[in-house]
């Protein structure tokens, strides 16, 4: 079936999350469990309806097996593959492909992680996976990653653009201005441009309040083909265009540290999706670090390559702006268990439903979703979903 016959043909139907914060005694997988069953109540449906699962997690390569054993699930259609943060996003295509072709009728999307909280901790979890997968140009320099590759982009992006610290810092003071609306964001004090400028520094530019939150969380949505999804009890988001595109993994490989394969995915998206950029009514970008969003706006065609900063500077992104961007108030204020995307797709369809209280943006109709993946903007997925599948 040609892509452009998949536009609007599925739909997410359910969301739920849990254990966004601190989970304290709770396991990756419980708190993931009950992000299940609650993204599957809010679809209308029960645990045995579900014939399709697509999951991933950094901390176990045969991840999908654990949750279908924990689950109790036997799915005919299973999908695992991890490309970092921006899988959840990118599982979108496959669950699409699968229903489409008649190998599920209900796909559920799952994620946990208590990276926060858990015994085993982010220092433990980084020596073992240098050892057992190293990258082997970089590793000798010991990098303190993600946050140093992400670091030296930024700094690219300032020595060839002029992209200046208070552009970066402005990311962050968007984003915590969106949490402050959100009762569920993990950090919602009041933010401002010398509060990120002068905060301890972590990877030269970036100080602490550049760089995403460590929290515990689990998100899942659930799938369903278009003729179903009009029958659920919520208002259904549609899938109008997805792309995914990998480039590289390590900083060393970037052919340009300031263009990322969001390139690539957005232009897939937008040919799906028969859309562009001035159709989209909002962004949910995945903010592992405040250069992220600006190399999100410039690469998806927001603007112009080298005018990200400027942009989001000009107050845009903020509440009443209008192009709203992490309106939950993203990883860099809401929730960052490792992986963010499905929190992404979670917020879209909150959005797209009218769903969220003082934060919602009025006449959301199109929303455009970013996955990023990866020691260094590694793996781009892009996804457009509408509230109709005719939009």
């Amino acid at each position: 079936m040609a892509r452009d016959n998949l536009r609007g043909a599925t739909a997410i139907v359910g969301v739920g999350m849990a254990g966004c914060g601190e989970a304290r005694g709770y396991s990756e997988i419980e708190i993931l469990a009950q992000a299940a069953h609650a993204a599957i109540s809010d679809a209308g449906l029960r645990l045995q309806d579900i014939d399709g699962l697509c999951t991933a997690n950094l901390n176990a390569a045969m991840w999908p097996l654990n949750v279908a054993e924990y689950l109790g699930l036997r799915p005919s259609f299973i999908e695992g593959t991890n490309i970092g943060g921006s899988a959840f996003v990118a599982h979108l295509q496959p669950a699409m492909l699968a229903l489409s072709a008649g190998l599920c009728n209900a796909v559920l999307v799952c994620y946990g992680s208590t990276q926060r909280t858990a015994t085993f901790g982010r220092k433990a979890r980084a020596a073992a996976r240098n050892m057992l997968d190293p990258a082997p140009f970089d590793a000798p320099y010991q990098p303190f990653n993600p946050p140093s590759s992400y670091a030296l982009i930024a700094a690219r992006h300032m020595h060839e653009f002029g992209t200046t610290r208070q552009h970066l810092a402005e990311v962050a003071v968007s984003a915590r201005s969106w949490a402050q609306l959100n009762p569920a964001a993990f950090s919602r004090k009041a933010l401002t441009i010398d509060d990120v400028l002068n905060a301890r520094m972590v990877s030269d530019p970036f100080t602490v309040h550049d760089c995403c939150l460590v929290t515990d969380g689990a998100g899942a949505f659930v799938m369903m083909r278009a003729d179903a999804a009009k029958d659920r009890p919520q208002r259904p988001a549609y899938l109008l265009g997805i792309g995914t595109a990998v480039w590289h993994r390590t900083v060393s490989n970037m052919a340009d540290l300031a263009v990322t394969p969001a390139q690539d995915s957005g232009r897939r998206a937008y040919a799906m999706a028969g859309m562009q950029p001035n159709d989209i009514d909002m962004l949910q970008l995945y903010d592992a670090f405040t250069i992220n969003p600006i190399l999100f706006v410039e690469d998806l065609g927001f603007c112009r390559k080298g005018e990200g900063g400027p942009f989001i500077a000009s107050g845009l992104t903020r509440p009443g702006g209008k192009l709203p961007i992490n309106t939950n108030g993203g990883g860099l204020s809401c929730v960052q268990p490792n992986m963010y995307g499905v929190f992404a797709v979670i917020e879209a369809v909150q959005q797209l439903r009218g769903a969220c209280g003082d934060r919602q943006v009025a006449n959301t109709n199109a929303v455009l979703v970013n996955g990023n993946g990866g020691n260094a903007a590694s793996s781009q997925s892009t996804a457009i979903l509408g509230s109709s599948a005719t939009l």
